[in-house]
């Protein structure tokens, strides 16, 4: 069996109860968020975590976001998140159809399900929460003492990753943008990647899968970002998009997560199907491509499309002006189309696609 935690200099706080101290700007505070699981009992355990929101029609009620662990004997501990933009439905799925299928059994370690992280903004529809308008995966390592997204992410800091050998995030493209299903994986500071987390991605078996240093996707606020800092193995996920649920992606996910359970000794007994050799890519420092305007954006690319400097990546129309000729974007440099915008209408800046270069070359 591996070892999935990597060695670091880090050393994150000491696990304890559920509701626990942190460490907050050098003081000490203690977490608003309370449950009643106890993440170090065997057996399977149902419940939620409590977030306590103050409103208009609820003053002293909390919000539950869904939890569930299940633990049996010592093993590696992995923790799996669906649900972090409210708006991204294969993971959210795929992750409660796993907690309803695990027998404690079965397992060798523990697992942490938290299909809904983001609980308001999944009834919501939202990328991010309607109670504060706050985007959780800009919000590691979260704040015990700021809004409801804040408290969330500080919980999941200062709680859950030091328990955690290994961590699976699941994402897909929300309401403006489709992906091909892919894996990243977070580059520290100095542009190294944990060896344990690229098994991960070839144990998940996506087509593609990349390095990203996060710049321009929220970086260190991320939960992999997070991850890094606590020298925890993190696997990022994109599987669809269009807040539609992908059959592929879905598949993808159920499939992958299980792979990886079993492939670091916590589902040691259960059949699991061969992953597809995932086809690593260099994504590069010039990978977006934007909108330089205001308007209707018709598409001339494909999801998966090699494209090369100067081709035509779409043309911007203009209702405000309907003689006015439309605007061509082109690519400025080379590489292979991973995503691209959905809404036909986009604002100056919108991202219209992502690229990725050819091989990874390291």
């Amino acid at each position: 069996m591996v070892k999935i935690k990597p060695s670091t200099n880090l050393q994150p706080a000491q696990a304890g109860s559920a509701n626990r101290t942190g460490q907050l700007f050098g003081t000490a505070v203690e977490t608003p968020i309370s449950t009643l699981l106890d993440f170090d009992k065997d057996g399977k355990q149902d419940g939620s975590l409590h977030l306590y929101h103050s409103r208009e029609t609820n003053g002293y009620g909390y919000i539950p976001i869904p939890a569930i662990s299940v633990k049996n004997g010592a093993g590696p501990t992995a923790l799996l998140v669906g649900g972090n933009h409210g708006n991204e439905y294969e993971g959210i799925v795929a992750l409660m159809n796993l907690a309803r299928d695990l027998e404690p059994e079965w397992v060798q370690g523990r697992i942490i399900i938290l299909p809904s992280l983001n609980f308001p903004a999944v009834m919501a529809g939202t990328r991010s929460s309607p109670l504060d308008g706050a985007n959780l995966n800009r919000c590691f390592p979260g704040d015990a003492l700021g809004g409801p997204t804040q408290v969330i992410a500080h919980y999941v800091s200062t709680v859950l990753l030091p328990r955690a050998d290994l961590v699976i995030d699941l994402h897909a493209g929300g309401r403006s943008s489709e992906f091909i299903p892919c894996a990243l994986l977070r580059e520290d500071g100095s542009g190294r990647v944990f060896p344990e987390s690229r098994r991960l991605a070839e144990w998940f078996g996506a087509p593609v899968s990349f390095f990203s240093t996060g710049r321009g996707g929220g970086g260190s606020l991320t939960l992999s970002g997070e991850c890094t800092r606590q020298g925890i193995a993190c696997l990022t996920v994109e599987l669809g998009g269009g807040e539609m649920l992908s059959r592929q992606g879905l598949q993808l996910a159920s499939e992958g997560v299980k792979r990886i359970l079993n492939q670091i000794g916590v589902l040691p007994s259960i059949t699991v199907t061969t992953p597809n050799v995932t086809r690593w890519m260099e994504k590069g420092s010039n990978s977006r491509l934007h909108a330089p305007a205001a308007g209707i954006f018709e598409p001339r690319i494909q999801l998966g499309e090699y494209v090369s400097a100067g081709k035509l990546a779409g043309l911007i129309h203009f209702p405000d002006f309907p003689l006015r000729e439309p605007a061509e974007v082109r690519f400025e440099t080379s590489g292979y189309v991973l995503s691209r915008h959905i809404p036909a209408l986009v604002g100056r800046g919108d991202e219209l696609c992502t690229f990725l270069n050819d091989e990874l070359r390291r």
